[in-house]
């Protein structure tokens, strides 16, 4: 008897990876021509269809929808999805949830999973390792196939879909642009390299930020780690060293939450006092910041919000009559500021 095989089974017995099943699949010329035929003829052998469930969703409903995000620690995606299972909940949908741990492979997987019948379209924040990639083959196929998909938080450009988003741009300057105003000159970024939509676009709206003030950028005050998502042994040592190099600076902007307390625990160990001696102003506003000592001023990240809105932009694609035009919302959610007591408070002139 012939069994059924997976996108992750095919690799496995062939010791590929999935990425490689997948476009050998679509006779992709990334694929060398033995590898694929190679590929095409194990499937066929054991008769693989891929997707061939969500082909028929048209006709067939779940009433769920899927959700796959990078981390389930992280403060700001469990309050994404509290907001997910909130309109579900309202729209009488089910939610399943799925974890990428930013991983390229587990997220293709994920994807496989919920596009075989057993959700109606699915919310994603893109793995840290798939946009490092810049491999989106995954969402295309889905997306081709005609499952609705609703991006949140990390943007992906050429991904036609919906997508909720936070203004990073305009929220890092609000940050930054604070700390100016009490009076800070030389400010630092802690951010990540530029492949991370988020981080690329808080570091222009740091940048923005010191030019409206006439203030040129330093690129010495700018350290970029490999990771948004978590801070390891290497990443303190960078901070570090960093912190170490640069001891006239007296404001530091950093686009997580996680960043901001690793810099200021390191400032402390360089008795230098927050915010008397250098004010810290982080992105996100999650546990972390309400409960460090001192507690961290930040940029809101309303991540509930986002996704009340993400689930109804998908709900609403999903009810919509098919006859309809198919068109693609952007929608950004607004961030503040919430001072506390990492930053001095704001010069007033008499």
């Amino acid at each position: 008897m012939k069994r059924k095989l997976t996108l992750k089974s095919i690799a496995k017995e062939l010791d590929v990876s999935i990425s490689t099943v997948s476009k050998a699949l679509r006779d992709s010329a990334e694929i060398s021509e033995d590898t694929r035929q190679k590929i095409k003829a194990f499937a066929k052998l054991y008769n693989y269809k891929p997707n061939n469930i969500a082909l028929s969703l048209k006709n067939r409903k779940t009433r769920t929808i899927g959700i796959i995000i990078p981390q389930i620690v992280h403060h700001f995606f469990t309050t994404v999805i509290r907001g997910v299972e909130q309109a579900a909940r309202e729209h009488n949908y089910n939610v399943i949830i799925c974890l990428s741990n930013n991983d390229f492979d587990k997220e293709v997987l994920n994807m496989e999973l919920l596009a075989n019948g057993s959700t109606d379209g699915f919310i994603l924040s893109v793995a840290h390792e798939t946009l490092e990639k810049e491999d989106y083959h995954h969402l295309h196929e889905v997306i081709d196939q005609g499952m609705p998909v609703v991006m949140f938080d990390r943007n992906v450009e050429g991904i036609h879909c919906d997508k909720v988003l936070i203004d990073d741009r305009e929220g890092a300057k609000l940050g930054v642009t604070h700390m100016l105003k009490t009076g800070c000159k030389r400010i630092a970024i802690i951010t990540t390299k530029d492949f991370f939509p988020v981080s690329k676009m808080r570091t222009k709206g740091y940048i923005e930020a010191l030019e409206s003030f006439d203030i040129k950028v330093n690129s010495d005050l700018i350290l970029k780690l490999d990771y948004i998502d978590r801070c390891d042994e290497q990443s303190v040592a960078k901070i570090k060293y960093f912190l170490k190099s640069n001891p006239d600076i007296d404001g530091v902007f950093t686009v997580n939450e996680l960043f901001a307390a690793k810099a200021a625990r390191i400032l402390n160990d360089f008795d230098r006092k927050i915010p008397e001696d250098v004010s810290i102003v982080c992105f996100s506003d999650g546990e972390l910041s309400q409960n460090f000592v001192p507690s961290l001023t930040a940029v809101s990240q309303p991540g509930e919000v986002m996704g009340r809105k993400a689930a109804e932009l998908l709900i609403n694609k999903l009810e919509r009559p098919e006859e309809e035009t198919e068109e693609y919302t952007t929608a950004f959610i607004d961030t503040s500021m919430i001072e506390r007591e990492s930053t001095r408070r704001i010069k007033t002139t008499s």
